[in-house]
């Protein structure tokens, strides 16, 4: 099978060569293309991150990777890197993507923002199978039992429909024997995600303020059950999460005449004239 493998951590990032790891020991053909530098917090984002109209793309093999696995750099984001791939700028179409295996959590609602899994949720609206994949702590070091949990769930999704979900699979920061299991878990209220702040320059400038932008996942913890309560008490845990949908269950939407009057045709004059008042007029 043909596979993509993209991260939003960089082309050098230990989780990167751990998932091409786990790809190339299930015998698939493995395409690695990852960003040039780190993209954490920038969830599906496809706007272009450099002043041309083009990204630049150039041949890489960084430490770790196995051997003979195709790995390019690009001056993109982890969703637009998956959109390249889908147009086939990288040569055959992958069958499935793998995004991850990202430094640090990636659980709750909060995934919401998160490049790792975006970049999954961009292949399934392309209609690509795919799985996202984090492992827990601030500097996490089991890279090689990540390596496993992903094979195993990487197995079983080969298997799975190309229905517009994607595997989220969290995996804490534990060796194999310490590890409690797998547990399938909804998502936490908030959760935890990545997301670096930014530094722009102020020298010289005392009318700008800087504000400090902090994400707390402490609200999740009370949550038995979820995804980021799990995770904490090592387990791995895994939640199948669908992209973006319409949901107009529970909802009556009114004419827009009685949401703001100054819309309401003149229902005389339109009688008179059969002209239509305004450009809302039915």
């Amino acid at each position: 099978m043909q596979i993509l493998i993209t991260n939003d951590d960089g082309i050098d990032a230990p989780g990167l060569a751990a998932m091409a790891r786990a790809a190339a020991r299930r015998g698939h053909t493995v395409l690695v293309a990852a960003p040039d530098h780190p993209s954490s917090g920038v969830s599906s984002a496809l706007g272009m991150r450099t002043p041309t109209e083009s990204i630049v793309v150039q041949e890489e093999h960084p430490e770790g990777m196995p051997a003979g696995v195709r790995c390019l750099v690009a001056e993109a984001t982890p969703a637009q890197i998956v959109y390249l791939a889908v147009q086939g700028e990288y040569g055959e179409v992958p069958r499935m993507v793998l995004s991850g295996i990202n430094s640090g959590a990636n659980t709750g609602r909060a995934i919401l923002h998160s490049g790792t899994v975006g970049a999954a949720l961009t292949a399934a609206v392309l209609g690509i199978r795919a799985m996202a994949v984090s492992l827990a702590g601030h500097a996490p070091r089991h890279w090689d039992a990540a390596e496993e949990i992903t094979l195993r769930m990487m197995e079983w999704l080969e298997f799975q429909a190309c229905d517009g979900r994607v595997l989220n699979l969290n995996i804490p920061d534990v060796p194999l024997d310490r590890l409690r299991g797998l547990r399938a878990a909804p998502l936490a209220a908030f959760g935890e995600l990545q997301a670096p702040d930014i530094a722009f320059p102020t020298a010289g400038r005392p009318d700008l303020r800087r504000a400090a932008l902090t994400y707390e996942p402490a609200l999740a913890r009370d949550e038995p059950g979820s995804d980021h309560y799990l995770l904490a008490r090592d387990w791995a845990t895994v939640t199948m999460v669908r992209s973006l949908t319409d949901d107009f269950s529970g909802v009556t939407l009114p004419p827009l005449d009685q949401l703001d009057p100054a819309h309401a045709p003149d229902r005389r004059r339109t009688a008179a004239s059969h002209t239509p008042s305004t450009p809302w007029s039915d």
